[in-house]
């Protein structure tokens, strides 16, 4: 038996939840049960009620806004509770064409995909600026020289993941999913694909982006972030290599000129070099204690995958019978 829950964090969606609950599929071959789940972040309009009239049959919901990425992973955890095997993510303004959710879920379906991402026509959306286009395929590029995935559409919400990968799941930034997911993703080696899909027309702005240059700036921050969180050892000793490399230049540059006894007039560049060697020193055992702290990470991210293993287990079981 195959169980798909669709999810839809909103804030303040009643103008367009209605229709976007209307579009998903009420069947899709190859699923014996489809249900739909909306996660209230703390909405003050009529959002819950229409999406209750509209037939949704799960309703998260948070007293105050925490954001995106929190409604998210609050979405995949009572998902993950109800006991889905598939968990579709799609955005409650209706962006996102529901008609292409059977191509979505079938690389998971057939055992190829732990992960699946919509990828959008891009260069073809209207709405799109010549900028943001842009924006979107650097992102897109970076995201995938991170992570060593082929995904094309890395900013889109437009996604399905199977039950293990949702349980692997960790999200520390407050500010959107996407991205880190994906480099999660990668890093942890999940199967990853990449599926055409279409878009709607989208009346309202973005409420993600405020501006190209604080989407931008923030989405550089969480690709940076993620890949310290994981690779700290590779990324502080490359920041190591930019002082130490200069620095062992202007040590060299100091002792060619003692070599002619002329070490005293360029003394400044033996104290230049041996202060960025001591800093690239200082930034790698940064580096190693930083590594030490990962591995302590991915021992607590194995403890708790092991724990949520343990509760499905008892769950099945069901209470022991009395002895």
């Amino acid at each position: 038996m195959v169980y798909v829950i669709i999810q839809i964090p909103c804030f303040n969606e009643e103008d367009t939840i209605g229709r976007t609950l209307d579009d998903l599929p009420r069947q899709i071959p190859g699923v014996d049960r489809l249900e739909r789940l909306i996660i209230d972040d703390g909405c003050s309009d009529r959002t819950v009620e229409v999406a209750r009239a509209h037939g949704v049959d799960h309703v998260v919901s948070f007293d105050n806004n925490l954001g995106l990425a929190e409604g998210y992973l609050a979405g995949i955890r009572r998902a993950l509770d109800l006991g889905a095997d598939i968990i579709v993510n799609t955005d409650a303004d209706n962006q996102y064409s529901a008609k292409d959710i059977p191509a979505l879920i079938a690389p998971i379906l057939e055992k190829r995909a732990d992960v699946v991402v919509g990828a959008r026509p891009i260069m073809n959306i209207g709405q799109f600026s010549g900028v943001k286009k842009g924006l979107q395929r650097l992102g897109s590029w970076v995201v995938r020289q991170v992570s060593g995935t082929a995904v094309e559409d890395a900013p889109s919400g437009f996604r399905a993941i199977n039950r293990n990968a949702a349980k692997r799941f960790v999200i520390y930034n407050n500010y959107t999913y996407t991205l880190e997911t994906l480099i999660q993703a990668g890093m942890q080696n999940m199967r990853i694909v990449s599926t055409p899909v279409s878009v709607n027309y989208v009346e309202r702005p973005s409420r993600l982006v405020k501006s190209v240059f604080n989407y931008v700036m923030r989405s550089a921050l969480t690709i940076l972030r993620v890949y310290i969180i994981y690779r700290p050892i590779a990324f502080l000793s490359r920041l190591a290599m930019i002082f130490a490399a200069p620095g062992l230049i202007a040590i060299l540059r100091y002792l060619y000129f003692a070599t002619f006894n002329e070490g005293a007039a360029h003394v400044q560049s033996l104290v230049l070099g041996t202060s960025l060697v001591a800093i690239a020193a200082m930034v790698m055992v940064a580096g190693i204690i930083a590594d030490l702290i990962a591995a302590n990470r991915r021992l607590l991210e194995g403890i708790r995958l092991q724990l949520i293993d343990m509760k499905e287990a008892i769950e099945k079981r069901g209470p022991n019978p009395p002895g």
